[in-house]
């Protein structure tokens, strides 16, 4: 049996992390005989992040070396999808841009911050959460500073992340998925992303915008069902 170790769930979510949201659809879709176990400290893990799967041949890390392995065990997250760039393309959008708009409403907000802090590291004892998270979560700004999306407003985030979100709706104009009539591998990325906007613990200009379109509300309500089947 695999193990997933992941984030805790939270927020509405199955996990507070899209990542661990999307490696559980991965499990579920490759028909993996695999149980869960919770953790918040990810140090010990390959590339310190979760999540993270115990297996015969070892700890995998990351969702899309998971992605991988069971690719390797067999499984088939495209089906009968054929223009797989344009869905490689959609994933990298997703992970690679939209997730630390994600990381900065929860991060960055100082309302939404000690939310997060008090959920995400409840484990730490009480007289060292804030020092503790502190430096965490000001280390966290300064790579999304470095990154360069830390550098902008709010308004100036959601000026930008709007042609992502644009996109997605785009594409389900004529069909229920990404690529088609077939649910695959770019909406396990994207619909555990939108579903993270918009489980944030208070509202956002964000967490609004999505929320209030009902094209990308309704497609991730429809591939989490699917995947909750």
């Amino acid at each position: 049996m695999i193990t997933l170790v992941t984030y805790q769930e939270g927020f509405g979510q199955p996990s507070f992390s899209p990542f661990c949201v999307k490696a559980m659809w991965l499990l579920q879709a490759a028909g993996a005989d695999w149980q869960r176990e919770d953790c918040n400290d990810p140090r010990k893990f390959p590339q310190a992040k979760l999540p993270a799967i115990r297996t015969s041949e070892g700890v995998i890390g990351d969702s899309h070396n998971i992605q991988a392995y069971l690719e390797r065990q067999g499984a088939d997250f495209w089906g009968s999808v054929t223009d797989r760039t344009t869905g490689h393309a959609f994933i990298r959008m997703v992970e690679e841009h939209m997730y630390f708009h994600v990381v900065l409403d929860r991060w960055g907000n100082e309302k939404i911050w000690p939310i997060i802090r008090e959920e995400y590291f409840a484990a730490v004892p009480a007289l060292l959460r804030r020092p503790v998270t502190g430096a965490i979560r000001k280390a966290t700004l300064r790579g999304l500073m470095a990154q360069g999306l830390g550098r902008f407003s709010p308004k100036e985030r959601l000026g930008r992340i709007e042609p992502d979100l644009q996109a997605i709706a785009t594409r389900l104009a004529n069909a229920p998925f990404l690529m088609g009539d077939q649910i695959s591998l770019p909406d396990y990325s994207a619909a555990a992303m939108l579903g993270a906007i918009t489980a944030s613990p208070l509202p956002t200009g964000l967490s609004e915008r999505v929320a209030n379109d009902h094209v990308l509300t309704e497609y991730a309500g429809r591939v989490a069902d699917r995947m909750a089947a």
